[in-house]
């Protein structure tokens, strides 16, 4: 399979050659189950669209198409540069990449920001990224769980999202999970 193949869309929504260049990059290094699992391990926290086999594809899908269309939108979009709202749909694009943890888990990991956030910079040297853009990306990723930040005992595990870019990724991927939001596929392809 090849990977970018399943985000030729997405990846398309990103203007700057290099950064899609490093996306693409990035995306062939996600785990072979990222392409196969739902976006919810109980099935109980994402619509029916992110069930089932490649549902969290499906799930990343819709999270960057919500970003893509309120970013083209200049009263949502216009306070991020260009090269932002590229940032912000790489964020988006990798957010959930090691959702089961390196090696799949049964159910989703509750640190996998922090797991993608680290292996994009343990794979930095791949990259034609600065490191104030693998900063700026990271930071998005680590705090895309917005309040769901704890784990089952109570302890703050994730960072809050607290800036402009954090908050945007983290309401994108909030309303990707929202029940009372149904998208059409056609296949693994949004339907306009």
């Amino acid at each position: 399979m090849i990977k970018t193949e399943q985000f030729k869309t997405e990846i398309g929504y990103i203007k700057n050659l290099r950064y899609q260049e490093n996306i693409k990059i990035l995306v062939e290094l996600l785990p072979d189950y990222f392409f196969e699992i739902p976006a919810s391990s109980t099935g109980k926290y994402h619509p029916s669209y992110a069930l089932g086999d490649g549902g969290l594809v499906r799930h990343v899908k819709v999270a960057v198409r919500i970003a893509h269309e309120l970013l083209e939108n200049p009263i949502t979009g216009g306070k991020f540069t260009s090269d932002e709202k590229d940032l912000i749909l790489m964020a988006l694009i990798m957010h959930d990449g090691l959702k089961s943890g390196l090696i799949k888990q049964k159910y989703t990991q509750v640190d996998h920001p922090l797991l993608v956030s680290n292996y994009i910079k343990d794979n930095k040297e791949k990259l034609s990224l600065t490191d104030n853009e693998i900063l700026a990306l990271t930071n998005m990723i680590e705090s895309h769980m917005g309040i769901w930040n704890k784990d089952f005992n109570g302890n703050e595990v994730l960072p809050i999202p607290v800036n402009k870019y954090q908050k945007f990724v983290h309401m994108c991927d909030f309303l990707a999970s929202k029940k009372f939001i149904e998208v059409k596929f056609n296949g693994n392809e949004i339907i306009d």
